[in-house]
């Protein structure tokens, strides 16, 4: 718990965060009334606190008033209706009956530009409306009030009030509540609730209270503050919280809906609001947020999800609110869900999987009865050495990676050259030719990267990141329908379950390949005359139809072998035998993420996302700025403030950096890691992150702050592993 606590106190160094740690004296000191026996130590948030939900409510309110807005009360929707302009939205009033909200037969429709539903424990009524999914579903949660504690009675008449104590061993909150105590525990358990929808008449209702359940975190709170333990109880409570899988609220754009956006599944209530409402304010004005939103946009959770797997996520999420959050945490409801035709066979093999937008994703392979939960942790869990091993074979000889899970979409169509030329940044490539490319925002930061195979003049095969299909497909649907009276007609297709993906990668991956590519010279087909880099073909890989695309994220030579999902199982049989001469490992996603950055490869979602241009991630080179493209204008206009770099870290020989650590120089908080892991080639950590412009530059000497401690680092050149490329050329 101590390491967690010591990784969020880096993060929080990072966004000015105030906090301070405390011994169990000082605990002592500042809550007296607490057990401190069993305590090694606690953070404290000095600027942390709590407030009424309705004074906070009725005071937005009253200056939202002052400035013009006109806030209507008692309505229902009862549908949105899009024109081709603008919302439609139509309503009925609400009257008092009997203690409940009934509609009336007064209609009211609104007219507005752009619609955001906020819509609470109501959340499933309002997707039915839209005829579309939204993955949050409330869960029941409970609190207790207790009596007057006369111990703190008296403590108050000398001190001011106590701090919000948060227990997380024991899953539970306490703070100070009319003299006495209000405990809100995270049990296990905690039912879903309105999983359809919220039944008629149900207000501010609640249901039946269930001691039994939060019976081991209440004998907590006793146990922690032992003046409590003879109070009764003065109130209780269960009510419906809403929740998404992750815990974060669904705040963006809504999928396939024209300035519809969602503010939907905020677990901590009105906590968030300030902030939710600027930022969505800044999406619909300006086109883009100042931050990066995609961890909160509802696009993340793809059309797939049903409320069934909606409901027992956020079961799941609710009960996991103040266990262990180890980075390398998988959490185990609704799986194996979402599994391409190899997965019981990479089981088999000792994949230890992630799960990525759904999909199961090998991140390492491990021996039999391997436990990866009782491998995790804050440091270099029981999987380090395995990841170092597949790494290595990498680097020396050859590994099989399943990158199937990537998202797949094909463009094609008489206006699909003139529209992408549009949408990305780069030029785009010649038939047969691959190239790294990017969507931007209409702010000029990035949106999506992907590669672009170009299979014929008017059809392209568009890769990018795997926990981002839907997110990625409806930029392009959305931009492609706004261009396609100008471009011609547009087709896209999302063929990301039609087609599996094998990484080949590493010295021996072209021998391993030559062994079963069905031509009359194999060598020749793959010789770098035949099959340079960032090139495709059409190949045959026994009896298996496949794309092969000569890349690999790896930085080593290599192929991703691209074929249709019912090929899967044979082709990978194929590989594993002709790969035992060369002994073929197989690789997961953690020991490639590791590769990537000995590379310097920006990673979306890490190194790339919208609060940043390209030009400050370091990649202007994959930018053609003799051409118009989505965002170009406003990209000109941006000011460079801060820039991507790659360090190595004389760490702890424990631990490396997970990519969330704040960087320092002779004292001074000068930027963030993004992505951490540690180089097989240069034997120390490594990682990769973003400084202020200033201090850019190679050779520069920072510290990382891990542990609670500064570890020293140095910025390398970019591609601190063959930066000539040299491997992967396959020279």
């Amino acid at each position: 718990r101590m390491d967690e606590f010591m990784l969020y106190s880096s993060t929080a160094d990072t966004v000015e965060i105030p906090y301070e740690w405390k011994t169990p004296a000082e605990i002592k000191e500042r809550w007296p009334l607490v057990s401190t026996e069993d305590l090694r130590g606690a953070i404290f948030h000095p600027t942390d606190g709590y407030i009424n939900p309705a004074d906070l409510t009725q005071t937005i309110a009253k200056s939202a008033r002052s400035d013009g807005v006109r806030i209507e009360r008692k309505l229902q929707a009862n549908s949105y209706n899009w024109n081709g302009k603008e919302w439609v939205v139509s309503c009925s009033r609400m009257i008092e009956k009997g203690g409940n909200l009934v509609p009336t037969e007064e209609k009211i429709d609104f007219f507005a530009e752009h619609v955001v539903t906020a819509t609470g424990n109501h959340v499933q009524n309002t997707a039915k409306l839209l005829n579309s999914k939204i993955a949050a579903i409330p869960v029941e949660h409970q609190y207790v009030v207790t009596e007057e504690d006369p111990k703190l009675i008296e403590y108050r008449k000398i001190r001011e009030e106590h701090p919000v104590l948060r227990d997380a061993d024991a899953k539970w909150y306490v703070r100070e509540e009319r003299g006495g105590w209000i405990l809100g525990p995270y049990e296990k358990n905690a039912p879903a609730r309105f999983i359809h929808e919220v039944p008629e008449g149900f207000r501010a209702d609640l249901f039946p209270l269930d001691l039994d359940r939060i019976e081991n975190e209440y004998l907590s709170f006793i146990k922690r503050i032992p003046s409590s333990e003879t109070l009764g109880l003065k109130d209780d409570f269960n009510g419906p919280i809403c929740y998404t899988p992750d815990g974060n609220p669904l705040l963006g754009p809504a999928h396939g809906l024209r300035n519809l956006w969602l503010a939907e599944g905020f677990s901590f209530g009105i906590t968030a609001a300030g902030g939710a409402g600027y930022y969505l304010a800044q999406m619909m004005v300006n086109g883009e947020a100042e931050i990066d939103m995609t961890s909160l946009d509802p696009k993340r959770y793809g059309s797939w999800i049903t409320t069934e797997y909606t409901a027992h996520k956020n079961e799941e999420c609710y009960e996991h609110v103040y266990i262990l959050h180890h980075p390398d945490e998988e959490r185990p409801a609704c799986r194996p869900l979402r599994t391409f035709p190899s997965y019981e066979k990479l089981k088999g093999l000792g994949a230890q999987f992630g799960q990525v937008n759904g999909w199961e994703r090998p991140n390492y392979f491990a021996l039999n009865n391997f436990s990866d939960k009782e491998s995790r942790s804050f440091r270099r869990g029981k999987w380090w050495s395995y990841t170092k091993s597949e790494a290595e074979a990498i680097r020396k000889n050859v590994g099989l990676i399943d990158i199937s899970a990537f998202t797949k979409h094909i463009i094609k169509g008489p206006g699909a050259t003139r529209f992408l030329d549009w949408f990305t940044c780069n030029k785009l490539p010649r038939v047969n030719r691959i190239n790294l490319t990017y969507a931007l925002t209409p702010t000029g930061t990035v949106r999506s990267e992907y590669t672009i195979v170009r299979k014929n003049s008017e059809e392209y095969y568009l890769i990018s990141a795997g926990a981002l299909t839907d997110y990625d497909q409806d930029y392009l649907i959305k931009n492609a329908q706004d261009k396609m009276e100008e471009f011609g007609y547009i087709e896209i297709q999302d063929v990301t379950s039609q087609f599996g993906a094998f990484s080949i990668a590493g010295p021996k991956s072209r021998e391993l390949l030559q062994k079963i590519v069905t031509a009359s010279d194999p060598k020749k087909l793959l010789s770098n005359e035949s099959f340079p880099w960032l090139s495709c073909k059409n190949i045959e890989l026994g009896m298996v139809p496949t794309l092969a695309i000569r890349v690999a994220y790896t930085g080593e030579l290599g192929w991703e072998i691209h074929h249709p999902v019912e090929f899967q199982n044979n082709l990978f049989e194929l590989l594993l035998d002709a790969g035992k001469e060369f002994n073929l490992k197989l690789v997961g996603a953690r020991a490639q993420n590791w590769l990537r950055q000995e590379k310097s490869y920006r990673a979306f979602g890490n190194e790339l996302g919208r609060d940043a241009t390209l030009i400050e991630a370091g990649l202007s080179k994959f930018m053609y700025t003799g051409k118009d493209f989505l965002g170009k204008d406003a990209l000109a206009t941006r000011e460079i403030k801060v820039g991507c770099v790659t360090f190595l870290i004389e760490g702890p020989n424990d631990c490396d950096p997970w990519g969330r650590e704040a960087v320092f120089k002779n004292g001074k908080k000068i930027g963030r890691l993004t992505s951490g892991g540690y180089s097989t080639t240069h034997k120390k950590s490594i990682a990769m992150g973003y400084l202020e412009k200033k201090y850019c530059t190679f050779g520069q000497h920072v510290e990382v702050k891990m542990l609670n401690k500064l570890w020293p680092a140095v910025i390398t050149e970019d591609s601190p592993y063959d930066p000539k490329n040299v491997k992967i050329l396959g020279k």
